[in-house]
């Protein structure tokens, strides 16, 4: 199954990496199609035009992926996932899109949040042999308001510096996908993009 996904990151955003990679572990069949638009505005904008081409080009679905956080409009503004979505559905209807066949997900807060479901994938990804690494487990990683400051914050205890679009993939290559059947915004993921229900 063809399945385009719209991103607002750039072309080697870890976004797209792990989303791909996640996406295909959830069902192998899953062939996607993905184009980053580099940022929130772009995405809210052009998405409409975009799933209208991926759909031509033989998608079957388009899923909108974007971040809550940070938000993208004046300093100071608090992210709005209401806001976000019903300027995505404008720009879907004013591109004549079938709207049935495209779904969102909004990822509360940040990419990041996923990862830090499965404390063990960082572990692994930390670990030396001769140095093992234990990491305290976190309750909920939802509400983190910067799930990629905490992460960063993690590597540099350990002496490392987390490059997102090269860690953030090791890390899903070994993530226990079960572990995120508690984090809303992958279950929703899992639903719209294999049609798999997680919960």
């Amino acid at each position: 199954m063809k399945v385009g996904m719209i991103f607002e990151c750039g072309k080697k955003g870890a976004d797209i990496k792990v989303c791909e990679h996640l996406a295909k572990s959830l069902d192998a069949d899953i062939k996607p199609d993905s184009v980053p638009l580099d940022n929130k505005p772009n995405l809210l904008t052009e998405c409409g035009d975009i799933a209208m081409l991926l759909l031509k080009g033989g998608c079957e679905r388009v899923v909108i992926i974007w971040d809550l956080y940070p938000p993208w409009g004046e300093k100071g503004a608090k992210p709005c996932r209401k806001e976000d979505s019903e300027a995505i559905l404008s720009s879907l209807k004013n591109a004549n899109v079938p709207i049935e066949k495209v779904f969102l997900v909004c990822i509360e807060n940040e990419l990041e949040t996923w990862l830090l479901y499965d404390m063990r994938a960082i572990e692994q990804l930390l670990s030396r042999p001769t140095h093992p690494i234990r990491l305290k487990k976190i309750k909920c990683p939802e509400e983190i308001i910067s799930p990629k400051s905490h992460l960063m914050r993690i590597f540099k205890q350990h002496g490392r510096e987390y490059i997102d679009y090269d860690d953030a993939i090791k890390i899903a290559r070994t993530i226990d996908i079960s572990r995120l059947r508690k984090c809303e915004t992958f279950v929703r993921f899992a639903l719209k993009v294999a049609d798999i229900e997680l919960s």
